[in-house]
C-alpha cells in the first residue's frame, strides 16, 4: 500500500538475525493481577484449586490468603514478551523447560518480564526459520523472582525484500 509518509513504520517482533546472545530484554509496562483474572484464568481452564478460588479457606492455609494460578503467571510472563520480541515473526512455541515458580504470586501483585537471549540458530530443516532459545524471568514489584522458565521458539528470518 503506497503511503504519503517520508517513514511508516508498523509494529513487529523481531526477525531471527536481530536476535543476538546475551542481549537482555526488559519488558515493560508490567501488569497487575486481578481477582477476576485468578478466577476466569482457573475456570477456563477447569482448575477448582480452593488455594485459587476460596478466600476464606485459603486464608487457613500456609500463605494466608488465594494464590494467583501459577499457569496464568507463567502465560502472563511468556504473553509480556510478545510485543517486543514474535508479534507476527513467530512460526510456533517449540517447547517450555525448567519451568519454576520459586515465589508465590498474589492477587494485586504487579509481573514484570525479561528476556535473557541464549541461543540462535538458523532451522535445518525449514528455510527462512531459525530457532532462538530464551530465559524467561518474571519478578514482582518487590524484585522478586516469581517465575522463570527456558523457551525454544521457531522464529522467521527477515525476508529477502526488507
Amino acid at each position: 500500500m503506497a503511503s504519503d509518509h517520508d517513514r511508516v513504520v508498523e509494529q513487529r517482533g523481531m526477525w531471527l538475525e536481530e536476535f543476538e546472545v546475551g542481549t537482555l530484554y526488559r519488558h515493560r509496562p508490567g501488569r497487575t493481577v486481578t481477582e477476576a483474572d485468578n478466577v476466569i484464568f482457573s475456570t477456563l481452564t477447569m482448575n477448582p484449586q480452593p488455594l485459587h478460588l476460596d478466600a476464606a479457606w485459603s486464608a487457613q492455609q500456609f500463605f494466608g490468603q488465594r494464590l494467583v494460578n501459577s499457569l496464568f503467571t507463567l502465560s502472563t510472563m511468556v504473553g509480556l514478551s510478545i510485543n517486543q520480541l514474535t508479534l507476527g515473526t513467530l512460526v510456533a512455541n517449540l517447547g517450555f523447560q525448567e519451568v519454576a515458580f520459586p515465589h508465590p504470586v498474589f492477587i494485586g501483585d504487579t509481573l514484570y518480564c525479561e528476556s535473557l537471549v541464549q541461543s540462535v540458530r538458523p532451522s535445518r530443516s525449514r528455510p527462512g526459520e531459525g530457532v532462538v532459545q530464551v530465559e524467561h524471568v518474571a519478578r514482582n514489584q518487590d524484585g522478586e523472582v516469581v517465575a522463570r522458565c527456558q523457551r525454544t521458539m521457531l522464529v522467521l528470518s527477515r525476508p529477502a525484500a526488507q
